[in-house]
């Protein structure tokens, strides 16, 4: 029996919530070695993720281990695929110990000269921009609404200036999704690949069945907004509940809409494992993301997949500067966008057409499997990885 060859070998090097986990199994299916790493000291991060093929402990003799995994990481892998702000690393304490003696990212300079490829996936708004470029765009207030605005050690220009141009100098192709092409982001090595941002078809599923221990109870006629804001302790505002989320707006605005006489209610989600949230996404009419930040995360891909409607803000540079890349992509989306200003207009409208609530959701559905099943970013990264590979 003949034993199929690898395309190639990838290694996802930290979590990316649950992306790398489902492109992984997929890019296996079409010939590929790969694998992911969990390096996360948090363990209050597990809620977000789905899986994983090797973990880093901190227990022990764990940095020896560490040093031991890359040790064997190097003859095993073509291709290492990093994620999130400051993630070029295999782990802090290795990372730590290495540039104490030979320099900042040794340890991935090193795969450079091997010949690996290192490819790195954006994961947001401080992610190769400078604060005061990103807070420039408006039309409406971003940073100045943010916690981490004046909490220079998580984000700040001379904090993000330093990580973009290391990003920059280490990765071989960037991966990145919703424009937000300014500085960094701006460079010949950031392409637009939403695919990459991915979920199971099979998990996000519009015709699950909703365990008892989820269900929420619902009068008749009742329309439910569904909000969720991970991690809300570090990122919403304690008394204001100000947030790049918009938690400040979608509050005041339930409150308002009962008040005009609407059956209306917010359901927020925080802290809630990710495996679950798909069932309270499922019991809601409307799912309601960031109104000023200009674009959209998991929230709304996973209402998408999951044939429910989504709100949030589509910042108009940043469509031209997908279209540029991928016209389709701009031209299929079917998320609605709101301003603080326009979103109680907007909202009124879709609880009063059920029906075009109904289409927004189908279309979503549609557009998720295109654009953000697995199955397509394994089809998508299966070229980008061999092409990198043939550049070698």
């Amino acid at each position: 029996m003949r034993l199929r060859r690898e395309k190639g070998r990838v290694l996802f090097v930290g979590q990316s919530y649950y992306h790398a986990w489902y492109l992984s199994r997929e890019l296996r299916k079409l010939g590929w070695r790969a694998d992911v790493l969990n390096w996360d000291q948090n363990p209050h991060h597990d809620i977000y993720y789905h899986g994983e093929d090797f973990r880093f402990r901190y227990e022990g003799r764990h940095a020896l281990r560490h040093a031991l995994f890359y040790a064997r990481s190097i003859p095993r892998y073509d291709i290492f695929h990093f994620s999130n702000r400051g993630g070029i690393r295999f782990g802090n304490t290795l990372h730590d110990t290495v540039a104490q003696r030979f320099g900042e990212a040794a340890e991935i300079r090193l795969l450079k000269r091997l010949g690996k490829k290192i490819v790195y996936s954006n994961n947001g708004c401080l992610d190769g921009v400078l604060q005061s470029s990103y807070d420039a765009w408006g039309p409406e207030p971003t940073c100045e609404i943010c916690p981490w605005r004046d909490q220079p050690h998580i984000c700040s220009d001379e904090l993000n200036r330093e990580w973009g141009e290391l990003r920059n100098s280490l990765a071989d192709y960037q991966v990145t999704t919703g424009g937000n092409r300014a500085d960094w982001n701006d460079d010949p090595t950031v392409h637009e690949v939403p695919q990459f941002y991915c979920l199971d078809p099979d998990v996000w599923r519009p015709d699950l069945t909703v365990p008892d221990e989820h269900r929420l109870d619902r009068p008749p006629g009742r329309f439910r907004l569904y909000h969720a804001v991970g991690n809300a302790h570090d990122r919403v505002a304690a008394e204001t509940r100000q947030s790049l989320k918009s938690t400040h707006i979608w509050f005041p605005l339930a409150e308002q809409l009962r008040s005009e006489g609407r059956d209306v209610e917010l359901f927020y989600a925080t802290d809630i494992p990710n495996r679950d949230v798909r069932y309270y996404q499922l019991q809601s009419d409307l799912v309601c993301d960031m109104l000023t930040v200009g674009w959209f995360g998991s929230n709304v891909r996973e209402a998408m997949m999951l044939g429910k409607p989504a709100i949030t803000y589509l910042r108009p540079v940043w469509l031209d500067q997908i279209r540029e890349q991928i016209p389709d992509y701009v031209d299929e989306l079917p998320v609605v966008s709101a301003t603080p200003e326009t979103v109680h207009d907007v909202v009124c409208e879709l609880l009063d057409d059920e029906a075009r609530r109904r289409e927004l959701g189908e279309a979503g559905r549609e557009f998720a499997l295109k654009w953000h099943s697995a199955p397509a970013a394994a089809r998508r990264f299966d070229a980008i990885y061999s092409e990198l590979l043939e550049r070698r």
